[in-house]
């Protein structure tokens, strides 16, 4: 008999929060023997949890932490409406819920790109939840035209809300986002196209996400920030805003890397992640 390929992540487990189903992935110290590391994914079509940190995930929970993955509501396996507006707040508020659903009181957050500005504006509403922050090329530091203009930005908004996306413009947006193509494997596509065709094109054409640059220094906890020499989704200046305004905080740029620092150079994220997170 022949086997059926599976091309979508794979499943985890889910919550309900106000009203939504929030999908996540669990791993590590779960009998609360280690501190708690939540990773917060980015945006794109077909985006999800487990996409975007299955190289780093399990190297934390063996490290000894408990590593929460959760998909954002619009993303991988959770709802996805289609009626409202996907700003930092409605992110926020269904992060603190599952946190709530799971038994979370505090934990440290790790996020890229829009997954950066969630984490960003989580640290700011709930410090108290917050131990520490890494932030990979985060979004909501810019305003929304200086983000559209970066080259892209612009070609994964009119791809994904054109309404024709198939895996060869999948591969092409993809592509944008890495230094090195040979990244964006068949693999990888093929599991991202099967989440995206769930989505609606309200998820991107309805995203909202305000620039938070003037509240940085409000943040109270440890940050540290990537940063790709060869972003061309956010502008690079972000990171010495970061660097600038939060204290304590460091920044590490690295050269033939694009916007998926954690994916590219996965290795020498992990370690610097672990050393951050160990004694910080």
């Amino acid at each position: 008999m022949a086997r059926t390929e599976q091309h979508g992540p794979p499943r985890g487990k889910t919550v309900e929060s106000a009203g939504l189903t929030l999908h996540y992935h669990d791993d590590g110290a779960i009998d609360g023997s280690g501190r708690t590391v939540v990773f917060v994914h980015g945006s794109g079509p077909g985006a999800s949890g487990y996409s975007n940190f299955k190289l780093n995930a399990p190297v934390l929970a063996g490290a000894g932490y408990r590593v929460l993955v959760p998909d954002l509501p619009g993303f991988g396996y959770s709802s996805k409406p289609a009626d409202i507006d996907y700003t930092t707040d409605f992110f926020v508020t269904h992060l603190i819920g599952l946190l709530d659903a799971i038994g979370i009181e505090q934990c440290a957050l790790v996020g890229n790109s829009l997954g950066g500005a969630v984490c960003i504006r989580a640290a700011l509403d709930h410090p108290e939840r917050v131990e520490k922050l890494v932030l990979m090329a985060p979004g909501g530091i810019e305003e929304l035209d200086t983000y559209m203009a970066m080259p892209a930005m612009a070609r994964m908004i009119a791809n994904f809300t054109g309404g024709a996306l198939n895996r060869g413009g999948l591969r092409q947006i993809l592509q944008t986002l890495v230094y090195d193509p040979a990244v964006v494997t068949d693999a990888l596509v093929n599991e991202r196209y099967a989440v995206a065709q769930t989505q609606p094109p309200e998820v991107l054409g309805r995203m909202r996400i305000p620039n938070m640059e003037g509240e940085l220094g409000s943040i109270t906890c440890p940050v540290l920030a990537f940063w790709g020499m060869d972003d061309e989704m956010l502008p690079r200046g972000g990171g010495h805003k970061i660097l600038k305004a939060c204290r304590p905080s460091r920044l590490i740029e690295v050269a033939d890397c694009g916007h998926w620092v954690m994916v590219e150079h996965a290795r020498m994220f992990n370690a610097a992640c672990l050393d951050f997170l160990d004694n910080d």
